[in-house]
């Protein structure tokens, strides 16, 4: 056949595909969780989510010196206390797990890492959810207040960015409000804007003893819908987001393409613990090979328009040498 367009010409080697790869990625784009417990000399292994571990502060301080060795330069902090009461007091607190971790880490790395901390109280709070609980329902003022004084404290500590996750309506502009009434202007907002009410959270649930009474339906998103999802970003860029996020990745890059399509800032993807736990049964069970759906699945978020993800597939992306 004579054909004009021969689309394969472009792909007859690994080096002729290198050369007109339209999307990378890189070390630079990934953000490693760090699920944080109190005491000392922890490191225990999630049973559900394979190479994740609960650390306590002072094994942390080895676990991102470990990651950093690796390339790994951004890291978010969840902590999770064994104090929980109603309104989650533990999350206030200058002296809580977080705030500890973050001195720890500051003092160890300077300013050669990048400390992003989860801003929500789903693991403070006795009842599970994200926010006050009052007569069955999740109440959002005084809920988005908690939140504030939680980011405060965090960037107190010396947190890069805060990371609410709550859903609460105009908690990112209560989180600005106060974070530049007391000086931190410079203290980001990565929000979690589209997050939908997932089943791909269960792992996480586990990690962070986190399962709520009931769901999370009035306050995170209902996945059939897109166009809310758009708002919900546009909304919280306009209450000063730095960065807005889509969370889980995987079905969900749709909305993560919209979400690029519209927004000047940052996008960023949560590439969540069932889609990992997910990879690695797959693994186990000599059913797929890790390398090539990581890098594949990775490849898919970027493509769709995310400019950051965070991933717990960080460390073996880059141990095997399959990104640098």
């Amino acid at each position: 056949m004579n054909l004009l367009h021969r689309p394969r010409r472009l792909r007859t080697t690994p080096l002729m595909r290198e050369l007109v790869a339209e999307t990378d990625i890189a070390a630079r784009h990934l953000i490693t969780p760090h699920f944080v417990v109190e005491g000392r000399g922890h490191v225990d292994e999630i049973s559900s989510m394979p190479g994740v571990t609960h650390v306590s502060v002072d094994k942390l301080v080895e676990e991102v010196a470990a990651d950093v060795e690796l390339g790994l330069r951004s890291h978010l902090l969840f902590g999770i206390p064994e104090h929980k009461d109603d309104h989650g007091t533990a999350a206030v607190a200058k002296d809580g797990l977080v705030p500890q971790a973050l001195k720890a880490l500051r003092d160890r790395f300077g300013r050669d890492v990048v400390l992003v901390t989860d801003v929500c109280l789903c693991a403070y709070t006795s009842h599970g959810h994200c926010g006050f609980l009052e007569d069955g329902v999740v109440v959002n003022d005084a809920s988005a207040d908690q939140l504030a004084r939680m980011a405060l404290a965090h960037a107190k500590a010396g947190a890069d960015i805060v990371s609410p996750s709550d859903m609460m309506d105009g908690r990112v502009g209560a989180i600005r409000d106060l974070l530049d009434d007391e000086g931190f202007v410079n203290t980001s907002i990565l929000a979690y804007s589209a997050k939908f009410a997932s089943a791909y959270y269960g792992p996480f649930r586990d990690a962070c003893d986190s399962a709520p009474r009931g769901d999370r339906k009035t306050y995170q998103m209902d996945s059939r819908n897109g166009r809310e999802a758009l708002l919900e970003a546009l909304l919280d860029m306009e209450e000063g987001a730095d960065m807005v996020m889509v969370k889980p990745a995987l079905a969900y890059l749709d909305i993560v393409r919209r979400v690029r399509e519209q927004a000047l800032c940052p996008v960023v993807c949560y590439n969540v613990s069932g889609e990992y736990s997910m990879v690695k049964a797959a693994v186990k069970a000599g059913f797929a090979d890790e390398r090539a759906v990581v890098m594949e699945n990775l490849l898919g978020m970027r493509r769709a328009g995310a400019d950051l993800i965070i991933t717990y597939h960080g460390r073996d992306a880059l141990r095997g040498g399959w990104i640098r």
